[in-house]
């Protein structure tokens, strides 16, 4: 690899220029081709197609890279359909359309992809352009998308290869992958070691090695995380070999890392955050030399296409999309003097970007809407995952669209009566990953308790991530309900959403079994529009202040 540092600064300036001006569009005549490609790639959009660069602003990019006679190939890493209203109310529909706009060239299925069910999926993959591969997704045991792709561009021939995170089983809805009578049916190659994804990815860069690739770059939805383990991105590069870039998705972050493969070669990793806040790039040259890999950052809260003032024509259809919806989704249902938190309010990542709390420790709107679910259900506790709480509450006026933002899953809420000892053991497993993030930690109602961070989680789980049983010294230590140590042998009521409760998301087995008091009672949107509208009359206010809650969650450090 070689770098030619001068070169990339001037076609980056250029693009802001450009797009500040906004006077590149794909009617415009292009420049004669001068040799080099740029792979463009997104990751964890999540519906945000008005954030960051949007996809008008990744547009603008494109069409800038193609003007100045560079072949570009565009790339999705999954996780782009779902996040918010737009994406919920369509069943992902829309933004299945605008991607075939974008005229993207190839995708790949995150753990998001699958939240509007496995037939709602597989219609949109039929709905899209584009092609979805992946080697490692199967049903029955058979690949359901071919595990990798040629695409030609400038006279080179570069293979994709798709991965997705065995974790989506418990990161989307288990039942979604198994047949009428509860045995799963579809799979990502899950094993206790991680093998079989690691010959999965093997086999499929070999293979279009053998076809004729000058390049393989895989496109991953795998993520960094501890608790994604053993199927991150390093622990696919270090046991595999052929690989040139892994472009990564799922944990949101905008780590730019330099590797070694299983032959102490260098393999770049990149990855661009989410909610179109950064666009990925890879520029390889016409001399055959792959010169960078990295991202474009748009940290700032006013979008590109906004600040900037871009028109093109996806600013259109993203503005015909938005108008269908803005009706319904703009009625003001309540409002709030604080704003209501996701994130750290003072922590940034390396982007600027905020880094999100919300899934490994408490915070207000964590506490709101906990209390929601507890309020509406009438149970002594309620728990509601971090990951199902989706974006902050700015502090002024509440509207539906906020509320179905937070909450864009469609939930269902359910009641069960549980023994104090099993209340326990879901505590432990929701902060097992802690310090670290986990979709399923819970933001909790009714309780508080301390976590002990000195102490390893004594938590077990199955191949599939699935939660096994408790060995060892417990780290959830001090668990009060109103104000009395919960009693293990004691019985309790705990509200949540059906997702954890009645499906084992997020690997939640600890429920299986309990009696189910009420079942599929109300919208998780729903629930926390009734609460705020009926119970706080509409206005949430001084209890909801700290980003911090109201102190139900201690972490010891």
């Amino acid at each position: 690899m070689r770098t030619q540092g001068k070169k990339r600064l001037g076609i980056l300036l250029t693009v802001i220029l450009m797009l500040s001006m906004a006077v590149c569009s794909a009617a415009e005549e292009r420049a004669e081709k001068n040799g080099d490609i740029y792979i463009l790639f997104t990751s964890d959009v999540h519906c945000g197609i008005d954030k960051g660069f949007g996809y008008a602003g990744l547009q603008q990019v494109r069409d800038t890279l193609e003007a100045q006679g560079y072949e570009t190939i565009l790339v999705d890493d999954g996780d782009a359909i779902q996040g918010e209203p737009i994406g919920t109310l369509s069943e992902g529909e829309a933004i299945i359309d605008l991607m075939n706009d974008l005229k993207y060239d190839v995708a790949i299925p995150g753990n998001h992809e699958f939240d509007y069910g496995m037939p709602r999926f597989l219609e949109l993959v039929e709905k899209a352009d584009f092609p979805y591969i992946s080697c490692n997704f199967t049903y029955l045991d058979e690949l359901v998308f071919e595990p990798y792709i040629i695409k030609e561009a400038a006279g080179k021939k570069i293979g994709f290869v798709g991965v997705t995170t065995p974790l989506t089983i418990t990161a989307s809805t288990p039942v979604y992958f198994q047949d009428e009578n509860g045995e799963y049916v579809y799979g990502f190659m899950s094993d206790d070691t991680g093998e079989r994804v690691y010959q999965a990815v093997q086999s499929a860069v070999d293979a279009a090695r053998e076809e004729g690739a000058d390049y393989v770059y895989v496109i991953g939805h795998m993520g960094n995380g501890a608790e994604f383990k053993p199927w991150t991105y390093a622990d696919v590069i270090s046991h595999t070999d052929g690989i040139d870039v892994f472009l990564d998705g799922h944990s949101h972050d905008t780590d730019q890392v330099i590797m070694k493969n299983k032959d102490g070669e260098d393999v770049p990793r990149s990855a661009v955050g989410t909610k179109m806040a950064c666009i990925g790039y890879s520029h390889i040259s016409a001399e055959g030399d792959i010169v960078e890999t990295g991202i474009w950052s748009w940290p700032n809260k006013t979008s590109a296409p906004e600040l900037l003032d871009i028109h093109n024509e996806i600013r259109d259809r993203v503005d015909e999309a938005q108008q269908e919806l803005a009706e319904e989704l703009d009625q003001v249902v309540a409002s709030t003097a604080v704003t209501l938190t996701i994130n750290d309010p003072e922590e940034v990542d390396s982007s600027g970007n905020p880094v999100r709390m919300i899934r490994r420790a408490e915070t207000n709107l964590g506490d709101l809407c906990a209390d929601a679910v507890r309020a509406q259900s009438g149970a002594d506790i309620a728990f509601v995952n971090g990951g199902s709480i989706r974006v902050s509450i700015e502090k002024g006026d509440i509207t539906f669209g906020n509320i179905l933002a937070v909450h864009p899953f469609g939930s269902m809420l359910c009641v069960l009566e549980l023994t104090g000892q099993q209340i326990l053991d879901a505590l432990e497993w929701s902060c097992h990953s802690v310090p670290d993030e986990n979709g399923g930690f819970n933001q909790v109602s009714g309780l508080t308790f301390e976590i002990n961070s000195a102490i390893d989680s004594p938590c077990k789980a199955d191949k599939d991530g699935m939660f096994t049983g408790i060995e060892g010294e417990r780290r959830v230590q001090n668990v009060m309900v109103g104000g009395e140590a919960l009693d293990p042998e004691k019985t309790y009521t705990l509200a949540g959403f059906d997702y954890q409760l009645r499906q084992q998301g997020d690997g939640y087995t600890v429920y299986d079994g309990a009696p189910v008091l009420q079942d599929s009672v109300k919208l998780d949107n729903q629930v926390l529009i009734d609460y705020i509208v009926d119970t706080l009359g509409g206005k949430v206010g001084g209890d909801y202040a700290d980003p911090y809650g109201q102190g139900r969650i201690t972490v010891l450090e």
